[in-house]
């Protein structure tokens, strides 16, 4: 199977599946009663979303999968070696390709059991700061571990080439990790916005995937674009249902899994810019809250939150930062573009 074909088939999966699963899905929610608990902290009108069924990544999070393996396996059957491309070093290949999904699917058990004591425990914050922290810990440094084992211990930097990390690979990874899953999660805020972004992101990744030569990365990037253009068939505003943290979580280990697929995790920087500001947003609000001793900077943090209480629509919300997420991937485009005429 070639590259193209093989990156439609995972794409055209993910949607189909995504898209079609709502009609089942949705009303499965609806029936369970799990809706979603607006805290008296957002915006007062986000209250007409009390009650919309929450969880919702379930569809995508199966949807992805299921494209990833199911055009891994028929490229496979049909002799093809997609994700090694008949390199020596293929064992590295699968094992960031493989390891890096798995690590996605984790993050996702705990969104799924942080969504499952909000919605049918009804405690509110569902896990603890503190339970959801340690085991995004034991995740990452499981990641890191099987990495290091396949051999796997350097970093491609533009310009630079591939880079020794040593020791602090392991403190790069799991800031790098920790930071990026919880910024996808804090884009989750309103109808449409995170499964844009990241389908702006996944578009971005695509296109490096092909530059550089590495078809794992586009298998799973593929499969995140359909995923995420499924799940917007139901979620755009007004949403019909809500992703949840097992889905936003999802996302963070998807996009953290291409990028160091990719062997180039610091271009989260330009590729995912939305989710650092939006993370760089909260940081700054707590941090200037707690120095001035109740003074905000923004409205409300994280910053969509500030445009949508400065009288910003939902879709206005999306839109721009969508188109500003796009551009800064079209960013890490031309940067690994310009790499490659260097090298």
């Amino acid at each position: 199977m070639n590259s193209i074909s093989a990156m439609v088939l995972g794409c055209g999966i993910a949607f189909a599946f995504t898209a079609l699963s709502g009609f089942v899905l949705i009303p499965w929610l609806h029936k369970l009663k799990f809706g979603q608990t607006i805290l008296d902290i957002g915006p007062r009108w986000h209250k007409n979303k009390q009650g919309t069924p929450t969880m919702g990544g379930i569809m995508f999070i199966f949807a992805i999968v299921g494209g990833v393996l199911v055009t891994f396996a028929t490229d496979k059957i049909l002799g093809g070696d997609l994700i090694g491309g008949g390199s020596i070093v293929n064992d590295a290949y699968y094992t960031r390709f493989l390891a890096g999904l798995i690590m996605a699917l984790s993050f996702a058990f705990i969104g799924f059991v942080d969504d499952y004591i909000k919605v049918v425990k009804k405690r509110n914050l569902g896990l603890t700061p503190i339970e959801k922290t340690v085991a995004q810990f034991l995740i990452i440094l499981a990641y890191l571990i099987s990495m290091r084992i396949s051999g796997e211990q350097i970093m491609y930097i533009p310009f630079f080439g591939n880079v020794p990390m040593g020791w602090f690979y392991w403190i790069f990874g799991i800031c790098v990790i920790y930071c990026s899953v919880n910024a996808v999660n804090f884009t989750d805020g309103i109808d449409g916005l995170c499964s844009s972004v990241t389908l702006t992101a996944a578009v971005s990744f695509l296109v490096i995937a092909f530059m550089r030569k590495n078809m794992g990365a586009g298998l799973l990037s593929s499969s995140l674009l359909g995923g995420c253009a499924g799940f917007l068939v139901w979620n755009k505003n007004p949403a019909k249902v809500f992703m949840g943290d097992s889905g936003s979580m999802f996302l963070g280990g998807m996009v953290v899994a291409i990028a160091y697929t990719l062997e180039c995790p610091l271009i989260l920087l330009l590729a995912g810019i939305v989710y650092v500001i939006e993370a760089l947003s909260d940081v700054i609000q707590i941090g200037y809250f707690k120095l001035t001793h109740g003074k905000r900077i923004f409205k409300m943090a994280p910053i969509h939150h500030h445009f949508e209480m400065s009288g910003w629509s939902e879709n206005k919300i999306v839109t721009v930062f969508s188109i500003v997420n796009l551009f800064g991937g079209i960013g890490a485009i031309a940067i690994i573009y310009f790499d490659n005429l260097v090298m």
